[in-house]
Formats: C-alpha cells, structure tokens, sequence
C-alpha cells in the first residue's frame, strides 16, 4: 500500500487497494458456503460469536447522540469492520470445516508464512537504513492515507526504534512486511508455539531459533511474555515438560537480551528535526525511565496508564459511546479517544460492558473447545488473548484472520482424538490432522 501511494495510486483508489483483505475474506466465505452448501453442527462458540457480532451490529446502528458518542459515519464503518473481522474469520473457519480434508498444511502454512516475513525483517536491518524508509512512501501512507500523523521519527511509527536515551544511538526494531515490530512478534509468537508443538527435529528446531532470533529484533516485551505463556499452556495441554521449560528459557533469554539490545542492536541516527521533536516529548515527562525492566519505563507507563483510563472510562460508562469513538480508528476519523490499544477497553468503548463481556465469553468458549481438539492452537490462542489487555490485537488483520479462522477450522474436530503421533507437518487430528497431544 506504501508503494502504491508513492506511485501516485491515493485517495479512494487506494482505500479499494487496501480493501483486499476483506474483499479477499468475502470471497473466501462464498466460495465455501457454495461448496459446502450446508451448516456444520452448532457449537457454544458458535452461538456465543453469533451474540457478539449481533451487540456490534446493534451498536452500529444505535444514534451517536444517544451514548454520547462523537463518531463519523466512516469512523462507524471502519469499527463495524473492525469489530466483526474476526467473526467473519471464524465463520470461514467453521465452513471450511466441513470442505476441508487436507487441514493438516494449516500449521506449515503458518510456518511458512513466518519464515517469510523473519528473513524480510532481517534482511531489512542488516541492509536497508532508516533513511531509505523515511524517503518512500511509508510516512504519506500513514499520514495522508490512514490519517496517523507520526511526529517523532519523520512520518514513521515512533515504534520502529528503540530510544535508548542516547541521542546518538536509536536502535532499529524489526517491523518486516507488516511495517510495525508488534504485528510482527505476534506472528512469530504463533508461529513459535506451532514449532514447538511438533514432535522434536532438527529442521523445527533451527526453524525455532530463526523465529526467536526474530522475535528478539522485535524488542516486543509484551510478546516475550505472551510466548511464554502459550508455552506454559501449550505444555500443561500436550502434558509435556519440555515446552514449559523452553518458556522458562525464552525468559531469560529474552532479558538478557533487552539488557544487550542498546551494544548490539542495529544502530541507527536521527535527523535535527527528530531531536527537536523528542527532547520537547521528554520534557513533557521527565521522571520516565529509560530501564526497560523500571516501572516507569516510557512505554510501560504509556501502556498501563491507557490500560487503566481505558478501565476507567468503560467502568464509568458501561453502555459505550458507540462504534468509532476508540483506538486507531477514533484517531483516523479526528473524534475524540474514549480508549486504546487494549482491545477489552476497546471494545468496551465501542459496544459497552454487553460487547466485551460477549467478546470474552466467546473467546474463552473457542479456548475451551480447543483445549481437547488441537493444543498447539488453544496455546497461541491464549497468549494472543493475553497480548490483547495491551494491545489492539484483533485490529492486527493477520492474526484476526488466520488465528480466528484457525479456530473456527479446529473447534470443528472431535474432541477424542487418536494419541498416535505423525510428523506431517500439521497441526490438526490424525485423520484431519493431527492434536499435539
């Protein structure tokens, strides 16, 4: 999209270039529904996902002025969009449950999917300078096409540094194809959970390292965390040692490679602007610490205090202000941020208390039904549930997609499966696949 905007492609022509994912997902969906030409059995989930999507649409129609709400009718389609992304991924999911007999790639795919983007990131760092990005079209993508105006990096993501609080050394975060270091570390923390699922071979395992090396070039602290944790579930659910203790491992690991990251990583310089810019932020918080394990740390603090505003305005107004008033898209659309990053406060902003509550018992129905059908999934599963109190991570389309989707193709098995282990490559039962456990 940042290519096609430096070509000259804008405006509406480029909102219907960006549209492709949903466009792709729409036709997704009637191809199968064709195909299949009926419904498979109704499931908890698929009630509960049925009940959330309904308060969204509900919302979606509901006047601005009656919740206090202050969106526009294209900030109330883009959270429509938003919102319902991962139901339609789901429902696609389900469908596919029943046309599908070669489930077992899905896992591979993944795997793929995130090789791909690792090596790009790395390549990325090691041969192309921040320059380079500052002149193409990344920062009129963001700022004239999305509307995100970035101040303190010339037009990119703040994000795709690490401000060590050396003027002379900002250091690179990889952000790869996605153009963000969080979207990234997400897939590759799904993508990790997979690989550690498969029983043991050396070509998962150098897979693992490339992905964790990966990862760590992200200096994503939420998504070290998140790891671990699917680990920890991934071995409580396949009753095995060896993934917790690998999440052990990726812990300290990962800290002592926070505490290296300002001597190795790739370093790299701002402009005279940047600087300006980023010594008047500074003096607007002065007791932020640069210690990325301090409680004050800058984006600790940044991403608490959101977290618990966001708490805060949900709590104090539990009906919501309506669709568009929260996140990315309140900000696309110049209205006033009720709440972000946090998709529970999110969500909590858009639809009220009825949303999320709608939206957390429909996830932890999904988890419930994953548990017995496909480990590895239930595990990434959880830890994108985790990554989601800091951040919006429904909004992330890749794994809205692919981890929602996923679900819908898994919650499909059934929940005795052979204990038979086969190393195809797959993440789904023996007969359709293969469960880890």
């Amino acid at each position: 999209m940042a290519q096609l905007w430096d070509l000259g492609v804008r405006g509406t022509a480029l909102d219907a270039f960006a549209a492709w994912k949903e466009g792709l997902l729409l036709i997704a969906l009637a191809v199968v529904a064709w195909k299949v030409r009926r419904l498979p059995a109704v499931k908890a989930a698929d009630v509960l996902a049925a009940i959330y999507a309904i308060v969204i649409v509900i919302y979606w129609f509901l006047p601005q002025g009656w919740l206090d709400g202050e969106a526009t009718a294209r900030g109330e389609l883009l959270a429509l969009r938003h919102d319902l992304f991962p139901v339609a991924a789901y429902a696609l999911g389900r469908l596919m449950g029943v046309a599908w007999t070669e489930r077992g790639r899905l896992g591979g795919l993944i795997a793929l999917t995130a090789i791909v983007v690792a090596v790009v990131g790395l390549v990325d760092l090691a041969l192309i300078s921040l320059q380079a990005w500052r002149g193409s079209g990344v920062p009129g993508w963001y700022r004239e096409q999305l509307g995100l105006d970035y101040e303190g990096l010339s037009g990119l993501p703040e994000n795709w540094v690490y401000n060590t609080g050396d003027e002379e050394n900002p250091i690179r975060r990889l952000v790869s194809t996605f153009l963000s270091p969080l979207a990234s570390a997400y897939l590759f923390v799904v993508a990790l959970i997979y690989a550690v699922s498969r029983p043991f071979r050396w070509y998962w395992g150098l897979l693992a390292l490339l992905l964790y090396a990966a990862l760590l070039y992200t200096h994503t602290r939420a998504a070290f965390a998140a790891l671990a944790l699917g680990l920890v579930v991934l071995a409580l659910a396949q009753r095995r040692l060896a993934p917790a203790v690998l999440g052990v491992a990726s812990v300290a690991a990962g800290a002592l490679f926070l505490v290296a990251y300002p001597s190795i990583g790739p370093s790299t310089s701002y402009t005279p602007e940047e600087l300006e810019w980023l010594r008047a932020n500074a003096e607007r918080d002065p007791g932020a610490s640069g210690d990325p394990f301090a409680g004050n740390e800058a984006s600790t603090e940044s991403h608490l205090r959101n977290l618990r505003d966001g708490i805060q305005v949900v709590i104090e107004h539990p009906h919501g202000y309506g669709l568009g008033n929260a996140g990315v898209v309140a900000k696309r659309t110049g209205v006033e941020i009720r709440a972000g990053e946090s998709t529970y406060t999110e969500l909590g902003v858009d639809a009220g208390v009825a949303g999320v509550a709608a939206f957390v018992l429909w996830s932890l129905a999904l988890l419930v039904g994953l548990w017995r059908r496909e480990a590895w999934l239930a595990a990434a599963f959880s830890a994108v549930l985790l990554l989601g109190l800091q951040t919006d991570v429904i909004g992330v389309h890749w794994i809205a997609f692919t981890v929602w989707s996923a679900a819908g193709l898994a919650i499909g098995l059934p929940r005795e499966t052979r204990t038979g282990e086969t190393d195809d490559g797959s993440g789904l039962a023996e007969a359709h696949g293969y469960d880890a456990g």
